[in-house]
């Protein structure tokens, strides 16, 4: 197997079985790099194939003189961007708000064991907001945020249902998640100054 490999066949013929070639020969060992960096395999994979899809964009644009030293720079360079685009992605980061002594998070009330008329009450308001909220994405983020968050559904299985790439589903979660938190900020002054 030999390390560095020259794509200027890639340059002048730009075929599938050249680029299959090097995902073969590299495709394992970038995966292995990827996972010791990230808290997932499904972020590995993600990123592992943001690789892949700007190998083949450059691959069309300009030459590549080592294959393997671009392949683990692109792979440390998304990494990185994963780790400093850190998202809300789930409900749990949509009900932590930040308030003077730190943070506050609306789900330690939510599934608080002492069922007394305060908590009872908060819990049933924030149901009812979270269900406002729900209603007012657009049916593509509801679901993929339902089945991911509400259902546990991973997000590979999602998309074998629908047929969409996961980064496409992740990001429709991450909008919902964005929305939900904008509307639970509301929910959150109005507790904090209760």
């Amino acid at each position: 197997m030999e390390e560095f490999l020259t794509i200027e066949p890639l340059m002048s013929n730009p075929s599938r079985k050249n680029i299959s070639s090097v995902i073969s020969q590299f495709g394992q060992r970038l995966f292995g790099f990827i996972r010791k960096r990230v808290n997932t395999e499904e972020d590995a994979e993600d990123i592992l194939q943001d690789v892949w899809y700007q190998l083949t964009a450059t691959v069309d644009t300009e030459p590549i003189e080592q294959v393997s030293s671009w392949l683990f720079r692109v792979a440390r360079n998304k990494i990185i961007d994963r780790y400093r685009k850190k998202k809300p992605e789930s409900l749990e980061d949509a009900l932590a708000f930040e308030n003077e002594d730190g943070e506050f998070n609306l789900k330690e009330i939510l599934l608080a064991d002492n069922k007394n008329p305060e908590t009872e009450y908060l819990r049933s308001i924030f149901w009812k907001e979270l269900e406002s909220a729900l209603e007012e994405l657009p049916q593509e983020q509801r679901e993929v945020f339902i089945w991911n968050e509400m259902e546990d559904v991973p997000f590979k299985e999602i998309a074998e249902r629908t047929g969409l790439s996961i980064n496409t589903l992740i990001s429709r979660k991450r909008y919902a998640v964005l929305h939900l938190r904008n509307r639970l900020q509301t929910l959150y002054s109005e507790i904090i100054n209760y």
